[in-house]
């Protein structure tokens, strides 16, 4: 089922999703199950599944010189979205990004997705590679997100790269893009970033899910402004559960946002990581609880590979 029918039939009934992360290369499937059973008293509407540009390992030869060696730490978005899918009942949608993937690499990843029963796609552009400055795209692929928007809705229309295709059946994707409450860090201003947004939408996307925020007026503001600029499309709020003090600096760095002081002040003044685990709870509560009186579509969780803590949040809200 696409995610904008599973808004439609639910009407008021609250909903929340996750972001969940692929197991390490060489890591076993079951600890990503149990993440997930942790969560089935109160299943979540759907699951993201992200994906990973290729890393790289340096190795020093004998000789001195430096050998670049591609490691993939996360494989399988597509695998373990149709397991989840297909095991659990739950609509699942994968991550597609620029990095690493050329069009016709884009164009088979669809094709199987859409073999398998896959109704939903995330279109990012996605990281750059660490030790890079910045992105750097594949030769013969997208550099930005909206490419592959586009590229997704002529298939959508039965629109394939090779002309030759006989008779093309036309794909059924829905399409979400990321938006930035904060701004994408690399956005000049927040208004032009919305109307790159726009433009992503204009292109097919169908709805917006945000990076994440502490302070639910950025959220409100976001939204408002992306109402004025044109944008009607779903835009559901994205929450990270502070588990950790080190988040502290390492949510700001990662991921360009503000915490606010009387978060910080909180967490700083706990003396156990379950301490600052609770105060990270209790926000996340207190959001959700202001966001779903608004009548937010959805709450989505950012996981990052635990699930503990959105289990206590979502037993509280829903």
């Amino acid at each position: 089922m696409k995610i904008t029918d599973i808004f439609q039939q639910n009407g008021s009934r609250k909903l929340y999703s996750i972001e969940i992360i692929p197991p390490k290369k060489g890591h076993s499937i079951e600890v990503l199950y149990e993440n997930i059973e942790h969560l089935l008293d109160h299943p979540p509407a759907f699951i993201n599944v992200t994906y990973h540009q290729r890393e790289y390992l340096y190795k020093t030869l004998s000789n001195g010189l430096i050998e670049k060696i591609p490691i993939r730490k996360r494989p399988g978005t597509v695998s373990i979205c149709t397991a989840i899918k297909y095991k659990y009942n739950i609509e699942t949608i994968p991550h597609l990004i620029c990095g690493g993937f050329s069009k016709q690499e884009t164009e088979d990843a669809l094709i199987d997705l859409h073999y398998v029963g896959i109704k939903n796609v995330f279109a990012v552009r996605g990281d750059a590679i660490k030790g890079e400055p910045h992105f750097i795209p594949h030769p013969e692929g997208h550099r930005y997100a909206i490419d592959l928007v586009r590229q997704i809705a002529r298939m959508n229309n039965g629109v394939y790269l090779e002309d030759v295709v006989e008779n093309p059946r036309p794909t059924d994707f829905c399409i979400g893009v990321a938006g930035y409450p904060e701004k994408h860090p690399e956005a000049p201003n927040l208004d032009e970033d919305i109307q790159f947004l726009k433009q992503k939408v204009e292109a097919g996307a169908e709805y917006i899910i945000t990076q994440m925020f502490f302070d639910n007026r950025k959220y409100f503001d976001f939204v408002e402004r992306c109402r004025a600029a044109g944008i009607h499309v779903p835009i559901i709020p994205g929450i990270k559960i502070l588990t950790s003090a080190r988040h502290l600096t390492f949510l700001p760095r990662a991921f360009h946002i503000d915490i606010p002081e009387a978060l910080v002040q909180e967490v700083k003044k706990q003396k156990t990581k379950e301490g600052v685990q609770q105060v990270g709870i209790e926000w996340a509560i207190a959001q959700g609880r202001e966001l779903l009186q608004h009548g937010i579509p959805s709450l989505h969780f950012f996981s990052m590979g635990k699930t503990r803590a959105i289990k206590k949040v979502v037993e509280t809200l829903f």
